[in-house]
C-alpha cells in the first residue's frame, strides 16, 4: 500500500484539473494587543504586517498547484482593488485565470481576517451572493465546453455566493460525463440537487448531516448519513470528520473508515480544500478511491498542524507516507 502511495503521489505532476466555484481573497491583518480602547471595550491591534492568501475555491486551485497540479481556475470577481490582489496571488502560483469573468455591479468577495498574537479576533466579510448575470453565466458555459475536453479532473468548489448556477452545473456535469471527465464536488447543502449523479461528494459532518437531514452527532449517524446522500444523489460520498478522520461510502457497496492522521491541530482554514485537491489529483493519478480518500487524509492532518490557508507539498506528503 505504502509503495502505490507514493506512486500515485509521483503521477500528481502536471496533471490538469479545471476548478469551477466562488473565489476569494483572504487578507490577514497580523498585530500586536496589548491595551483596550479608551472608546469602547474592545481590543487595540497595532498592524505589523497585512498578507493575502487565495480563498474559497481560489485556495482549491492554490493547493492543486502546491501538489505540482496544473490548475485551471473558472470564478467571477469584481472590477476592484481586492481582485487585482486575487489575480496576482494566484498568477504568482502559476493558476491560469482565464476563466475569470469580472461582474462590475458585485464586489469581489473578501474575508478579512485580524489576528493579535496569532490569534483570530474579527473577520470582516464582503461579499454580495446574487446569482451571475446571465451574459456571464453564458460566457462561463461557453469556457466550460472549450476547456473541459483537455482537462483530466474537474471540481466543483461551491460556497454558494453565486457562482454554481443550476444552468451553470447541469452544463458542466453534462460536458464532463460527453467527454468521460470525473467530477467531484466540494458541495454546499442548499445546492446538493444540483450534484446528482456526479462521481464524488466531499462534505464535512455538518454539511452532510444538513444534506441527508440525519442529525449530527450519534452513533450510527455517519453511516445512515453516507448511505442517505449515496442513493439521493447517485454518487460516491466522503465525509470528512475533523479529529475522527473520513469516512468513504462507495456505489459498489463498500465503506471504509479511514482515521485522522493530524498531530497537532493549528487551524482547520482550507482543510476542506485540501481534501479536494488531493482527491482530484490522485484520481487524475489512476487512483481508486479508497487511495484517493487515504491520501486526502494524509494531507488534510499535515495541514490542519498549519496556520491560515498555508498548502501541503508533495514532498511533505512523502516522507509522512514513508513514516507509517
Amino acid at each position: 500500500m505504502k509503495q502505490r502511495l507514493l506512486k500515485i503521489l509521483e503521477n500528481f505532476k502536471n496533471k490538469k484539473i479545471l476548478v469551477i466555484g466562488d473565489i476569494m481573497l483572504d487578507k490577514y491583518i497580523w498585530g500586536d494587543v496589548s491595551r483596550i480602547s479608551p472608546e469602547a471595550p474592545v481590543q487595540v491591534v497595532n498592524v505589523l504586517k497585512e498578507t493575502y492568501e487565495a480563498g474559497g475555491a481560489a485556495n482549491v486551485a492554490n493547493n492543486i498547484a502546491a501538489l505540482d497540479g496544473k490548475a485551471f481556475m473558472i470564478g467571477i470577481a469584481g472590477n476592484d482593488l481586492a481582485k487585482d490582489m486575487l489575480l496576482k496571488e494566484l498568477k504568482k502560483k502559476g493558476i491560469n485565470t482565464d476563466g475569470i469573468f469580472i461582474d462590475k455591479d458585485k464586489p469581489t468577495t473578501q474575508k478579512v481576517r485580524i489576528l493579535g498574537r496569532s490569534q483570530q479576533l474579527l473577520r470582516v466579510d464582503y461579499e454580495n451572493k446574487e446569482h451571475a448575470h446571465p451574459n456571464i453565466q453564458n460566457s462561463i458555459i461557453n469556457f466550460v465546453e472549450r476547456t473541459v475536453k483537455g482537462m483530466d479532473v474537474i471540481v466543483i468548489s461551491d460556497y454558494a455566493k453565486g457562482v454554481i448556477t443550476p444552468e451553470i452545473c447541469r452544463k458542466l456535469i453534462e460536458t464532463s460525463k460527453s467527454n468521460k471527465k470525473l467530477v467531484i464536488v466540494d458541495p454546499k447543502p442548499e445546492n446538493k440537487n444540483l450534484y446528482l449523479n456526479v462521481d464524488l461528494i466531499t462534505p464535512n459532518s455538518a454539511e452532510a448531516s444538513e444534506m441527508s437531514e440525519i442529525e449530527y452527532g450519534f452513533d450510527n449517524a455517519v453511516s445512515e448519513t453516507g448511505g442517505k446522500l449515496l442513493k439521493y444523489l447517485n454518487t460516491n460520498v466522503l465525509i470528512t470528520r475533523g479529529e475522527k478522520g473520513m469516512s468513504l461510502f462507495e456505489k459498489n457497496g463498500s465503506i471504509t473508515n479511514i482515521p485522522a492522521k493530524a498531530k497537532e491541530v493549528y487551524s482547520l482554514i482550507g482543510a476542506g480544500d485540501t481534501v479536494v485537491a488531493a482527491v482530484a489529483l490522485a484520481t487524475a493519478s489512476n487512483a481508486n478511491l479508497r487511495e484517493a480518500a487515504t491520501l486526502a487524509n494524509i494531507a488534510a492532518g499535515i495541514k490542519v498542524g498549519k496556520i491560515g490557508t498555508a498548502s501541503v507539498s508533495v514532498d511533505e506528503i512523502k516522507k509522512e507516507i514513508e513514516s507509517l
